[in-house]
């Protein structure tokens, strides 16, 4: 393909060798990137594993106790109960960047925050303890939730950047530093065989000239 689409000079051959000594450093860059993503996409894994099991824990726990409450009170009690929450979260969300990857952070905070009995919405007297119980296992597990929710986002965006830079490194690795490689070695034999054709028709200008001047054979 080289010899088709390659023009055999000089000023092409010295333009080639600077693209490939570019594009050979920023196939290690892209590499070292690549490998930094993987490493901190693998960590991100341990601890979205580390965080579900704790979800997960913290939300049976919770439906265990609402399934109690939900056995000894009756519907409407629990609907009334629970129909007009005494807390309000404000929610945000904020960026961090990752190896050029912006992921996301999460964060909340409640009006009653100082107050741990601002998550029951009710009354203690018509109520169960296990709805008691079913509140505070959930209000307990929300933060973790909400990590989850951070983490589960940044493994998705930093798996997209993975495939995308691993794109990158085999397009200059399998293709781009191939072809401008044989490339170069393309010019370089053109431009040698066009040296020696050069060294042979000056030799031979020579001999006719020293034939014309009476100094030949």
């Amino acid at each position: 393909m080289a010899t088709k689409t390659v023009s055999p000079t000089r000023m092409e051959l010295t333009r080639l060798k600077t693209r490939l000594v570019t594009a050979t450093r920023g196939h290690k860059l892209l590499k070292d990137k690549r490998d930094e993503l993987m490493r901190q996409f693998i960590e991100i894994v341990r601890r979205n594993r580390e965080l579900r099991m704790r979800v997960d824990e913290g939300l049976s726990v919770a439906n265990r106790a609402l399934a109690v409450s939900s056995a000894i009170m009756s519907p409407d009690v629990l609907e009334q109960s629970l129909l007009y929450p005494r807390q309000r979260v404000e929610f945000d969300m904020t960026f961090r960047n990752v190896m050029s990857v912006n992921v996301p952070v999460y964060n909340f905070k409640t009006e009653l925050e100082d107050d741990t009995s601002s998550i029951f919405p009710y009354g203690l007297a018509q109520t169960s303890g296990e709805l008691d119980d079913a509140l505070t296992a959930l209000a307990a597990v929300f933060r973790d939730m909400l990590d989850l929710a951070q983490i589960e986002k940044t493994m998705q965006l930093l798996a997209d950047e993975i495939e995308r830079t691993r794109r990158r490194v085999n397009a200059l690795e399998y293709v781009m530093i191939p072809e401008m490689q044989e490339s170069i070695r393309y010019i370089t034999m053109k431009l040698e065989e066009n040296d020696r054709s050069t060294k042979v028709r000056l030799m031979k200008v020579k001999d006719m000239v020293l034939e014309a001047a009476g100094y030949g054979k």
